[in-house]
């Protein structure tokens, strides 16, 4: 039996392995996936500082509210997608 188990949460659906105690922005910049999706002004998030402080790195975690991914821990499953979705831009406009 393998030493360690392939353990793997979803961005845009697309299966990311990650390593135990790996942070999510860690093991997504460990895929190759370095654009995290529209941000504000026009920008889109990336991994930037490591710390939270800039924010730059906002996912969204099975459509709940948007966490930075560089502090936060990946779990087995999760579903994450940008935290900014054309949607909830959408959604927000009334007549």
């Amino acid at each position: 039996m393998s030493e360690t188990a392939a353990l793997h949460f979803y961005w845009r659906s697309q299966p990311v392995p990650f390593r135990a105690g790996e942070t999510l922005a860690a093991a997504l910049q460990r895929a190759g996936l370095s654009d995290l999706g529209s941000a504000v002004g026009g920008l889109h998030g990336r991994y930037f500082c490591g710390i939270g402080t800039c924010q730059a790195c906002l996912v969204s975690i099975n459509d709940a509210s948007p966490v930075e991914a560089c502090l936060t821990p990946a779990q087995e499953g999760m579903r994450l997608s940008p935290a900014l979705l054309q949607r909830s831009a959408e959604a927000g406009v009334s007549s």
